[in-house]
C-alpha cells in the first residue's frame, strides 16, 4: 500500500507531508454536499481570478490564477459552482485539520494553510503507512477534508511522495518514497521539486536537467554556482541527506503586510479610513500571534494603473514609532495619521495597505521617555480581545475606526457562510417526520 523500494533500516526517522486536497474547494463541499462531484472554483478577493479548483474544474482546463471573465463560458456550459474566497472558514477548517493531525503526531511544522510537515519519530518503518492512513481517515471523518500524505527521509522527498500520492487518485492517499527509488524520481519533472520554481527550472532544463533524478545526480559545484546554497541543499535532500530541519516553532516574519485591491474605487477619505483601520487591526493580530512588536509603520495607496483615462497617484508614508508596539488602538491611530498625510482629493484609489517592519520581540521593549501607553493594561486588553475573537469569530471585537472594514468595498458575489465561527451563520438541519 503506497510503499516504494525499501532500503532503509526499520528504525529510521522519516518526515511526512500532510497536504489537504483542493483545500478551499473541499471546505466549501463539507457544508454543501450538493457540489460534491461537481466542478468547483474559488475566486480571489473581489472575485477577480481563480485561486482554487476542484479536480473536476482542473479537467475542464480552468487554470490557476486565470481571470474569471475568461472562463465564464466554461462555467455556464459545465455548471461550475463558483465561490468567493471565505478565508474565515478556511482558516478555521485548517486549524481543525492540523489539530487532528497533531493528535496523532505531536511534532509538526505548519507550512501553509493547507500543508504541514510531521516527524514520524517513534513509528516503525513497517507501520508508517498504516499509521499515516489511520490519521488520514480520522481527518476525513472528523473534519470532512480529504488529505494526501507523502513520506520520505527528508522534507524534499516527502514533498515528492505527496505529489505522487495526489497523482494516484485511485490509490490509498499515502505514499512512502525511499531514498534509493530512482525510478520514481525519474518520473518527476524538475519544476515539481520543492523550492525549484520557474526561474531555476529554466536554467536547469537549458543544461539538460529535466527530472528530479537528473537534479539528484547533478554536479555539486555546478549547482552551487547556478542555484546557490539553498538549491544545493535541495540536491542533498534528494540524495537522502537532511538539509532542512523540522521547525515546530516558525521563525517570526520580518515584516507583516495587510492590503487590498478594492472592488470599486475609493474617492473619499471617509471611505478609505475604515479600510486602513481594518488592515492595521489584522496586522496587529499577527504581531501578537508571533509575540512581536512593530517599530516602523508604513501606509501606502495607489490609483488604478490600468485606467490611463484617469489621473494617477501613488504614495506612501512611514512612521517610526516612539516605542515598538502591537497595541491595536495605537497602531490604528498611527495608520490613520499616516494615511491622512498622503491622501489627496480628486483621485480614485484602487489599492491601499499597511506594512509593519522593524519587528522585535514584544517583551522586553525599551520604553521611550514620552511614551504614555500603559503597556501592562494594553497587554491584558489585547489578550482579552484576541481570546474573544478566537472563540466567537473574527472581528467580534474590533476597533471602532474599522467600521465595516473592507466589507463594504470588497466584492463577494458568491460568498458562502462562515459556518464554524458565526452563530448566525450555522448550518441549519431540518428533519422530516414520516407519517405513521
Amino acid at each position: 500500500m503506497g510503499r516504494r523500494h525499501l532500503d532503509h533500516p526499520r528504525s529510521v526517522t522519516m518526515f511526512a507531508l500532510v497536504d489537504c486536497n483542493n483545500f478551499y474547494a473541499s471546505c466549501e463541499r463539507v457544508f454543501d454536499p450538493s457540489i460534491e462531484h461537481r466542478p468547483v472554483i474559488v475566486l480571489s478577493n473581489n472575485d477577480g481570478c481563480v485561486v482554487a479548483r476542484s479536480n473536476e474544474a482542473k479537467e475542464l482546463g480552468i487554470g490557476m490564477g486565470q481571470p474569471v471573465f475568461q472562463v465564464r463560458d466554461l462555467i455556464r456550459r459545465h455548471g461550475v459552482t463558483v465561490r468567493s474566497s471565505n478565508y474565515t472558514l478556511y482558516d478555521d477548517m485548517s486549524r481543525r485539520v492540523f489539530t487532528t493531525v497533531q493528535s496523532f503526531f505531536p511534532k509538526m511544522e505548519s507550512y501553509s494553510i493547507d500543508e504541514a510537515f510531521i516527524d514520524l519519530e517513534g513509528t516503525h518503518l513497517d507501520d508508517m503507512i498504516d499509521s499515516a492512513a489511520t490519521m488520514r481517515r480520522a481527518v476525513l471523518q472528523w473534519t470532512g477534508i480529504p488529505v494526501s500524505v507523502g513520506i520520505g527521509s527528508t522534507k524534499t522527498l516527502a514533498k515528492i511522495a505527496n505529489h505522487m500520492a495526489k497523482r494516484d487518485r485511485a490509490g490509498p492517499g499515502v505514499e512512502l518514497l525511499e531514498t534509493g527509488d530512482d525510478a520514481s524520481l525519474a518520473s518527476v519533472d524538475v519544476g515539481d521539486v520543492w523550492g525549484i520554481g520557474r526561474r531555476w527550472k529554466r536554467t536547469l532544463v537549458a543544461h539538460g536537467i529535466r527530472t528530479a533524478l537528473d537534479l539528484k545526480r547533478a554536479d555539486d559545484q555546478w549547482i552551487l554556482q547556478r542555484l546557490n546554497s539553498i538549491g544545493h541543499r535541495t540536491v542533498l535532500e534528494l540524495r537522502g541527506r537532511r538539509a532542512f530541519a523540522l521547525e515546530e516553532e516558525p521563525a517570526p516574519r520580518r515584516s507583516i503586510v495587510r492590503s487590498r485591491s478594492f472592488a470599486g474605487s475609493i474617492e473619499t477619505w471617509d471611505a478609505l479610513a475604515p479600510a486602513l483601520a481594518s488592515f492595521a487591526s489584522r496586522a496587529a493580530e499577527k504581531l501578537r500571534a508571533q509575540e512581536t512588536a512593530a517599530g516602523v509603520l508604513t501606509v501606502f495607496l495607489n490609483t488604478n494603473w490600468f485606467r490611463p483615462d484617469e489621473p494617477r497617484y501613488a504614495n506612501q508614508a512611514t512612521l517610526k514609532l516612539l516605542t515598538p508596539t502591537n497595541d491595536t488602538p495605537t497602531l490604528v491611530r498611527h495608520a490613520l495619521q499616516a494615511g491622512r498625510h498622503i491622501w489627496r482629493d480628486g483621485f480614485r484609489f484602487k489599492k491601499a495597505g499597511v506594512r509593519f517592519t522593524a519587528l522585535q520581540p514584544h517583551r522586553p521593549v525599551q520604553m521611550h521617555l514620552f511614551d504614555a501607553l500603559d503597556h501592562d493594561r494594553s497587554d491584558r486588553a489585547m489578550q482579552t480581545m484576541d481570546r474573544i475573537n478566537r472563540t466567537m469569530g473574527a472581528d467580534m471585537i474590533r476597533s471602532g475606526s474599522a467600521g465595516l472594514g473592507t466589507a463594504g468595498i470588497t466584492r463577494r458575489r458568491h460568498g458562502s457562510p462562515r459556518y464554524t465561527t458565526r452563530w448566525d451563520e450555522l448550518v441549519e438541519a431540518h428533519a422530516n417526520r414520516g407519517k405513521s
